[in-house]
C-alpha cells in the first residue's frame, strides 16, 4: 500500500505542479477532428462544419492535467498555417480518417511535415485512427505502417482506433497523451 501511494502522490504532484498543457490536434481534413473535440469537452456527438481557423477548448484527461486543445483546420489551403501554432506544444494528436486510404500518403506526408520541424522536436504524438467504425477500416497497426510511424525514432507515438460520433477509444488515447505529455516534460525541464 506504502509504494502504490507514494507513486499516486508522485503522479498527482507532478501535474499539479504543471498544471496546462498545450495540445494541437491536427489532421486532414474531413478527419473528425472537430467531433473528437467536441465529444471529448461536451461527451456528445455535435453536428460540425469544415473548420475555416481553429476551435480552442478545455479538456481534463485526469486531476490535475488541463489539456488547452487547439483544432486547427485541415484544407488544404489552411494546412501551410500549422506552423502559427507549434509554439509550447506539449502533445499532438494527429486524426486520419481511416476509411480514406487514397489519402494515407498524404496524410503521412503532412504529418512528418509538421514533426521535422524545430518547435515540434521530441513533442509526442498520438495517433487517432479515426471512423473505425466503418466497413472495410483497416485496424490501427495497418494504418501505423501506411503512415511509417516506426520511423518516429525521435519522439514517443501511439496509435489509438477510435469512432469520434460514439466515442470509442477516444478516452484511451487521451489517457495515452497524458502519460506521453507526462514524460515529455519531464524531459523538457531536465534540459
Amino acid at each position: 500500500m506504502g509504494i502504490l501511494w507514494t507513486k499516486l502522490s508522485e503522479t498527482f504532484s507532478y501535474f499539479t505542479e504543471t498544471g496546462q498543457c498545450k495540445i494541437l490536434l491536427l489532421g486532414l481534413d474531413n478527419a473528425g477532428k472537430t467531433t473528437i473535440l467536441y465529444k471529448l469537452k461536451l461527451n456528445e456527438a455535435v453536428s460540425t462544419i469544415p473548420t475555416l481557423g481553429f476551435n480552442v477548448e478545455t479538456v481534463t484527461p485526469c486531476k490535475g492535467l488541463e489539456f488547452t486543445v487547439w483544432d486547427v483546420g485541415g484544407q488544404e489551403k489552411l494546412r501551410s498555417l500549422w506552423n502559427y501554432y507549434f509554439q509550447d506544444t506539449c502533445g499532438l494528436i494527429y486524426v486520419v480518417d481511416s476509411n480514406d486510404r487514397e489519402r494515407y500518403e498524404m496524410a503521412r506526408e503532412e504529418l512528418f511535415r509538421v514533426i521535422e520541424t524545430d518547435e515540434m522536436r521530441e513533442v509526442p504524438v498520438v495517433v487517432l485512427a479515426n471512423k473505425q467504425d466503418l466497413p472495410n477500416s483497416p485496424k490501427p497497426d495497418v494504418l501505423a505502417e501506411a503512415l511509417s510511424l516506426q520511423k518516429l525514432r525521435d519522439r514517443k507515438w501511439f496509435i489509438q482506433g477510435t469512432c469520434a460520433n460514439s466515442g470509442e477509444g477516444l478516452y484511451e488515447g487521451l489517457n495515452e497523451m497524458a502519460k506521453l505529455v507526462k514524460d515529455f516534460k519531464r524531459t523538457r525541464q531536465s534540459w
